[in-house]
């Protein structure tokens, strides 16, 4: 009888491994973030109607940016990032701002997105498909022009972007002569 129960065990762990590894088959972890691979896809449902999906802007150089309007930091980071979207858009720069507050917060939301140079769009949840549960803001991301992640965000021990910063990372993935020249 213990044989069997223990024969019957084996068999229902082993079903449910196999039903865990076919549903999660084509699912993408946090962890399983690599520089120089594909980058998650993900879609920005925009404040204004529009979706933003990152695998169809590929051939521009995007950053996917997390935040809330209730973290101080990320209320640093958004005027920067939006001066330098409004700089480089035309060299190929495309920034999507995903939110994390609550729907509740939609018009304070509003307020802090209507100045920015960049689409914003609600969460909805921490959820943010192969980018993982978004558990630090702000935090962000950068893909190049081939659909590669050029920037893990989660090995950024620095919360929130500076000018310089940006310029060292994305101005290289742009081409060899863009130089800033504003903003310094």
């Amino acid at each position: 009888m213990k044989n069997l129960l223990s024969h019957r065990l084996h068999r229902w762990a082993l079903v449910g491994l196999v039903w865990w590894l076919c549903g999660n088959a084509g699912m993408v972890f946090a962890n399983d973030l690599v520089p120089g691979k594909p980058a998650p896809d993900l879609v920005l449902h925009a404040l204004d109607g529009k979706n933003y999906q990152i695998s169809a802007l590929r051939g521009k150089v995007v950053i996917v940016a997390f935040w809330a309007s209730w973290c101080p930091p990320c209320q640093q980071e958004l005027p920067i990032l939006s001066e330098f979207a409004a700089q480089h858009a035309a060299q190929g720069v495309q920034i999507l701002g995903f939110s994390l507050d609550d729907p509740d917060n939609l018009a304070q939301v509003r307020a802090m997105a209507a100045p920015l140079h960049f689409p914003v769009g609600l969460m909805g949840s921490a959820w943010a498909g192969g980018y993982g549960r978004i558990w630090r803001l702000p935090v962000s991301f950068i893909i190049d022009q081939a659909g590669r992640l050029v920037f893990n965000g989660w090995d950024n021990p620095q919360l929130g972007w500076s000018r310089e910063q940006l310029n060292r990372t994305v101005l290289p993935l742009l081409g060899p002569n863009q130089n800033d020249t504003q903003g310094k």
